[in-house]
Formats: structure tokens, C-alpha cells, sequence
């Protein structure tokens, strides 16, 4: 039995789905964002399934964005599962708010945005708001077997998110896929801090292509996704998907014939309408596609007197 249960958000991309599951446990994959609304939706899709709060043995989180990761602190019964990455945003120390937004400064800076924006990185953190404050029960990761749910396996699917779990049933063709491939948009890889504050910047575009490329090799019938309805066709919206953001990225190639430019200035260029409001969103985009091309080889990266970044045609 997957029972999916729709739940309002505050954010852009609309309703998020959580899924309950029974086998030998009851779990909940995913918990909506932590609004008085979302709890509402959670509770009546309980209700509708035959349960309540206190039934549920288990809630699995797919990753660590508010919209899938906010009503963990209901389920007082329940374990809660998920990838190691999770429990630095759960916890949301100081030390912690301290790293994020050294991070996202230090990133602007190399990508050339001007002084009059840098006050977008305390803002970044009011959806944290919006997620869970208790810590996982239990990480879980590559490999794994999901507990409670004998033929369910979990997959490692970085990209999206620094934290992206799905959970693959082998024998059913079924996975709870989280927000790695939705049916009508495209799921916008993120540029996030690494776990470990020694290592580089996630190239977050070339794991969501890997991620995506993984599920080439597996036979998906359906995938329950995190957003929207159910995923069928899952090579070919693979395929699609794939071709679609070699297309934008040859797009950024082509602004570059012009001279050399930074991941501001193409941000500015490719979204003039939105940047400023969106400004994480369009710059992790642009920067996706800055990294596909150097991996390909396609521009060259230099670093200027200022240490900001400037990217040409090869």
C-alpha cells in the first residue's frame, strides 16, 4: 500500500506529496513543511488512510528542503530515517549559521556579484524556519535496506539537494523518488555547503545528470514523486531532460562568443527578469551550467585580481 498524501506549501512549486507506506512497519516518506496548513493536510491524510500521528513507526525523508522535511517533530512514536547530510539543518547551530553563510558569501563574491546584493545571504535562511528541529534517529544511505519494508532498497541521488534519498523496489519497478524527477518541471539543482567544510563547492549539476543517468540502468515503471503526479515514461522524460539542459548550456556557450563573462553577468543575461528576486535559484542554475561546460571542456576558467571567476570559450 502507497497512500499519497497532497500538501499545501508556501513556496512556488505548490503542493508537496508524502507518502505513507505499509509493510512491516506504517512509514511516512516525507512530512511537508512546517506550517499550521501542512499539518492539517498531514493529519487528514492520515485520517483518510485509517491512522493517526501516534501510528506511524517511521518517517523517511527524501532530503533536508523545508517543503519535504518540516513535520518530523509530530510523529513522537516514530524513528526518523534519513541521509547523514540532513542532521546539519536540523541541528542549525550557531557553528552551523556561521559556515552557511560564509559559504554563500564567499560564493557570491567569486561570482562576481555586486556589494548591494550580499544581504540576500541572511535571507536565505528564512524557509529554515519551515523544517523539522529534531534530529534523524537513524542515517541511512547507499545501499541500505529500508527497514520495515523487505525488497526496498535506497538509492544515493545527490544533485538536487546534498541529502537526495530514493527508495527503489526492485521487484515492483516502484520508487518514492523525492524531487529527482518530476513530471511537469524540472528540478532545479542546488548549490549547496558541503557536509565537510574542507572539501570544494558540490558540483550540484553533474550529480543531478549522474543521478538521473543512474536511473537509465534501472527498469522504473512508475515513480512517486515529490512534487505533482505520478512519473511514468521514465527513460524517455530521462532522455528528454538530458537534452534539454545540454541545450541550455550551449545557450551560455554561446553568450560567452561575445567575450568573456562572469556567472553574475550571464545570471543577468539569462534571467532578467527574475534574477533579483530569485537570486539563488538563477545563480545555482547559471553555475550548473558553467560546470557542465568545463567539464566538457567547452570554456576556460580564470580568476581575476579580485578573485572573482571569468569564464570564456575554449
Amino acid at each position: 500500500m502507497i497512500h499519497k498524501i497532497e500538501i499545501p506549501t508556501p513556496f512556488a512549486v505548490g503542493d508537496v506529496n508524502a507518502f505513507l507506506v505499509k509493510g512491516d512497519a506504517l512509514s511516512l516518506f516525507d512530512a511537508g513543511p512546517k506550517t499550521p496548513e501542512a499539518y492539517e493536510a498531514l493529519k487528514y491524510g492520515l485520517k483518510e488512510a485509517g491512522y493517526t500521528f501516534n501510528d506511524v513507526e517511521q518517517v523517511f525523508l527524501t532530503h533536508h528542503h523545508p517543503d519535504h522535511a518540516g513535520w518530523i517533530d509530530a510523529f513522537d512514536n516514530a524513528e526518523i530515517l534519513g541521509h547523514p547530510y540532513n542532521n546539519v539543518w536540523l541541528k542549525r547551530d550557531e557553528a552551523f549559521f556561521n559556515y552557511h553563510d560564509q559559504f554563500y558569501l564567499e560564493r557570491l563574491l567569486e561570482e562576481g556579484v555586486p556589494e548591494q546584493y550580499l544581504s540576500w545571504v541572511p535571507k536565505m535562511k528564512r524557509p529554515i524556519a519551515m523544517m523539522g528541529e529534531r534530529l534523524l534517529d537513524k542515517k541511512i544511505n547507499e545501499g541500505d535496506a529500508v527497514p520495515g519494508h523487505p525488497g526496498w532498497t535506497i538509492l544515493e541521488t545527490l544533485g538536487h539537494a546534498q541529502s537526495h534519498l530514493v527508495f527503489w523496489n526492485d521487484k515492483t519497478h516502484e520508487m518514492i523518488g523525492g524531487d529527482l524527477l518530476l513530471g511537469k518541471v524540472s528540478s532545479n539543482p542546488l548549490i549547496e555547503p558541503p557536509l565537510n567544510p574542507a572539501d570544494e563547492r558540490p558540483r550540484s549539476l553533474l550529480q543531478y545528470n549522474a543521478s538521473l543517468k543512474r536511473l537509465l540502468t534501472l527498469p522504473i515503471e512508475t515513480i512517486y514523486a515529490g512534487h505533482g503526479e505520478e512519473v511514468h515514461g521514465i527513460h524517455s522524460l530521462i532522455e528528454k531532460r538530458l537534452m534539454q539542459q545540454r541545450e541550455r548550456a550551449m545557450k551560455v556557450r554561446a553568450m560567452l562568443a561575445d567575450g568573456p563573462r562572469t556567472i553574475f553577468e550571464l545570471t543577468q543575461e539569462l534571467f532578467p527578469t527574475v534574477y533579483e528576486k530569485e537570486l539563488g535559484l538563477t545563480l545555482s542554475e547559471t553555475i550548473g551550467q558553467i560546470d557542465y561546460l568545463l567539464d566538457e571542456g567547452f570554456i576556460l576558467e580564470t580568476r581575476d585580481a579580485h578573485g572573482v571567476f571569468i569564464y570564456e570559450q575554449n
